[in-house]
């Protein structure tokens, strides 16, 4: 049993029961499909059939690339007509038949397995060893309902609301397995979002009291572990075997303490805080936790702010993880994403592009908004002097691509490619800027050379949970409240990192809670860009979600260049019967048809 839970270890484990979830087809639920018809208690003594079953939850886990969702966003748009996050933004286009954000059949099928794999894991005799066998079963417990707990925040995030009577609602909490023989009617009731938190984080701490924190080999000769009460003093090659390396990349009692953070920060947030049970003392108490393992502020990696191009990939093993990540899916040669995102001339297909909108979030490089009069902002000389981060994540006009270092011309009176503004409706630029973050520069497309380099999807960042700790602890401290450090602290060490280290503006945010709550979002919003958080946050912090998606028509005249703003495109995330209801996404339609005690959000 090693970290990597293969697909035909997966595709092997069919469960001789009738496991009809009542969620979807059968199809559906056994993905990949089945191979064999072994019966449900062949894993009582294949302890590789039981991980399997196990397994059939982690393939669930987001494995491909990131998703830009911040096309349905004020981030970005896109210039591909077809592509599911631009349609949604159009007025009636995202219903509960139609969802690109839908997770829940996925998560509940996943859970469904998980509840599966708890009520037997008991039952399967790890090895012949009592302790070791003891050692294997704490670890599956500590992981299975970890996971759960991971699939119930993804589920919250994305299904959690309120009904037409104003409760707010989570999702069936099912902790057993279910068959068709299953009462659905009475099982498929929602639960209360705060019923769901209570099970979400009654499952994230007993997988940290129960997972190491890490699996580390150890070069003790002996360790001591304790397991369901009961304490043994093992060598290290017993120790290695359960709780080593080899297991790295599996969920462990760091992920747990991270998934605790994040989900307590998205229910202590203005959409759910009133009925969730949860305060934003308890979201910061838990960031903090992650941030004390990783050595408070001085545990910020410098080099974090382009992990993705890490010149020392290769190096990494498996399952590792530089610093900056903490959870990572497996990295693999490509160039997809440069082929999706790289300009035309480039051979690229331009498919992300940032707004204007995004590019003036980004401050001057001394702290300051660019509509601050202390900023020195210069219009007539937008990208000069900016905060460091708008060149790493942003390719603008004169900026250099891909390992041909070829100079991008954006200018909407472009006349030598289709690098241009709106020179090709499916290829170029429809905001006057294209995507550099998350992409390798020293990939090259051409047809005549190319090559492609590692990449990965971080799951898990550790800039993501000191940004969770920033905004949870000014809630509840204030901007220099707390307890070791404060929102403040967080922020200045940053900003610090991007190459901003003028604290005058933060300073002056520093003197109100709401002034910080604006920087710290904008600093999330920077620091976290086309990682699929945006789409989440705006919907939690009840923000505007109509924001027009805007960019720059860049043209020469005699004396210079000139920037003329454009509307690209409107967003119409309007409610039919409730003013909130797109902060709150629908219950999959055919869900809700099949099973009337199933309350659908309001407005759906």
């Amino acid at each position: 049993m090693n970290n990597i839970i293969s697909k035909s270890k997966v595709g092997a484990v069919v469960l001789g029961l009738t496991l009809a979830l009542g969620l979807t087809s059968c199809d559906d639920l056994f993905e990949p499909a089945i191979e064999n018809h072994l019966g449900f208690e062949y894993m009582f003594d294949h302890p590789d059939y039981a991980d399997g079953v196990l397994g059939n939850a982690y393939t669930r886990l987001p494995n491909g690339s990131y998703p830009f969702t911040e096309v349905a966003t004020d981030d970005a748009v896109s210039n591909d007509a077809d592509n599911s996050y631009r349609k949604m933004t159009a007025v009636d286009n995202w219903t509960s038949r139609n969802n690109p954000v839908e997770t829940w059949r996925n998560c509940r099928a996943a859970i469904q397995y998980i509840n599966l794999f708890l009520d037997n894991v008991d039952k399967v005799n790890w090895n012949n060893d009592e302790v070791i066998r003891d050692m294997y079963h704490q670890r599956y417990v500590g992981e299975a309902r970890g996971l759960r707990a991971l699939f119930m925040f993804y589920l919250l995030r994305a299904h959690g609301g309120y009904d037409n009577a104003g409760n707010l609602l989570g999702f069936p909490l099912i902790l057993l397995p279910t068959t068709i023989e299953s009462d659905h009617a009475s099982l498929e009731v929602r639960a209360s979002y705060a019923d769901c938190m209570k099970q979400l984080i009654e499952d994230a701490e007993e997988a940290v009291r129960v997972l190491p924190i890490d699996y580390k080999d150890t070069d003790n000769e002996t360790e001591t572990v304790n397991c369901f009460g009961k304490s043994y003093t093992v060598t290290k090659s017993t120790y290695n075997r359960v709780l080593g390396t080899n297991f790295d990349g599996r969920f462990s009692g760091r992920i747990a303490r991270a998934i605790l953070a994040q989900a307590t920060l998205m229910a202590a947030s203005p959409a759910y805080s009133a009925a969730s049970g949860v305060t934003y003392t308890q979201a910061a108490q838990y960031a903090k936790a992650v941030l004390d393992l990783n050595g408070g502020l001085d545990g910020i990696d410098p080099n974090g702010l382009e992990w993705y191009a890490d010149p020392n990939m290769s190096k990494l093993s498996a399952a590792e993880c530089p610093k900056e990540v903490m959870w990572r899916t497996e990295k693999s040669e490509s160039r997809s994403l440069e082929e999706d995102n790289y300009p035309p001339s480039v051979y690229g297909k331009g498919r992300v592009n940032p707004t204007q909108n995004f590019v003036d979030a980004f401050p001057m490089a001394n702290g300051y908004p660019i509509s601050n009069a202390k900023s020195g902002y210069d219009a007539s000389n937008p990208y000069e002097g900016r905060d460091p981060r708008l060149a790493m994540y942003v390719l603008y006009n004169g900026m250099k691509a891909s390992s041909d270092n070829k100079v991008i011309n954006t200018q909407a009176d472009n006349t030598e490619n289709l690098d241009g503004l709106n020179k090709d409706v499916s290829k170029s630029t429809r905001t006057g800027y294209y995507l550099k973050k998350l992409l390798r520069e020293d990939v090259n497309l051409n047809p005549n050379n190319p090559s492609s380099q590692l990449h990965y999807v971080a799951r898990i960042r550790y800039t993501e949970l000191y940004l969770d700790y920033a905004e949870a602890a000014n809630e509840a401290y204030g901007p220099k409240g707390g307890t070791g450090y404060s929102a403040y602290d967080v922020i200045k060490a940053l900003r610090a990192r991007a190459g901003i280290t003028n604290t005058d503006y933060l300073d002056e945010c520093a003197q109100s809670k709401d002034a910080m709550r604006e920087l710290i979002r904008n600093e999330r919003r920077i620091e976290l860009c086309f990682e699929g958080w945006r789409f989440w946050d705006l919907r939690r912090w009840k923000v505007n979600l109509n924001e027009e998606a805007k960019g720059v028509s860049i043209t020469n005249s005699g004396t210079g260049k000139i920037y003329t703003p454009i509307s690209v495109e409107t967003r119409n995330f309007t409610g039919k019967t409730v003013a909130d209801q797109y902060y709150y996404g629908p219950i999959p339609y055919d869900q809700v048809l099949n099973f009337p005690s199933l309350i659908q959000n309001a407005g759906w």
